[in-house]
């Protein structure tokens, strides 16, 4: 019952997290949503700080098997990016959530320096990927200009980071396609 109760609770922070961000919800939240009392946490989560680094490393660890899928299921390097950006433009969810550390990353100075940490081996892991599906593409010719597979990438990441916050701050996920267009329009894949 304890692993479910913790895995309820990082479920409900995670969801909270993405559609408020970490300033934007308290134990008492994740109490009422889990069904559990406000003491019951600490139990699992001494500390929102505690919460929050378990939070990164889950996703981090999730989103490394998302991309691994990726791999397995796409055949050329433009598929894959095309993939990866899909699954950020469904992050969004309507335009009412972001992917964790986009979320996070806008209360930076709320987190503690292993939060951080975390969501540095995060970016770190995407921009990694990236720059192996950008040098895929380079050989097999399915992204039109690519120069510099590592500086395409963290282009990519920022382009894909900062399309989903317009798109959040406006609740129009249309948005998020509108700023990826014209990348888009690089892949022939």
């Amino acid at each position: 019952m304890a692993a479910d109760t913790k895995t309820a609770l990082l479920n409900s922070a995670e969801m909270a997290a993405r559609a408020h961000g970490y300033d934007g919800f308290s134990y008492a939240d994740l109490a009422k949503d889990v069904g559990i009392r406000k003491a019951s946490i600490h139990h699992h989560f001494p500390s929102k700080a505690s919460l929050a680094l378990a939070l990164m490393e889950r996703y981090r660890q999730d989103f490394k098997k998302t991309c691994e899928e990726i791999d397995d299921a796409q055949t050329t390097g433009g598929a894959k990016i095309k993939a990866l950006i899909a699954r950020y433009e469904a992050a969004l969810e309507g335009g009412r959530s972001l992917c964790l550390c986009v979320s996070l990353s806008t209360s930076r100075e709320s987190l503690r320096g292993d939060v951080v940490a975390q969501m540095r081996l995060f970016r770190e892991m995407m921009i990694g990927w990236l720059t192996l599906a950008f040098q895929e593409a380079k050989t097999d010719g399915t992204i039109h200009g690519l120069y510099d597979p590592a500086q395409e990438a963290r282009a990519a990441l920022a382009l894909l980071e900062g399309a989903q916050l317009g798109a959040r701050a406006q609740e129009d996920p249309a948005l998020f396609q509108a700023s990826v267009a014209l990348f888009l329009g690089r892949i022939s894949d």
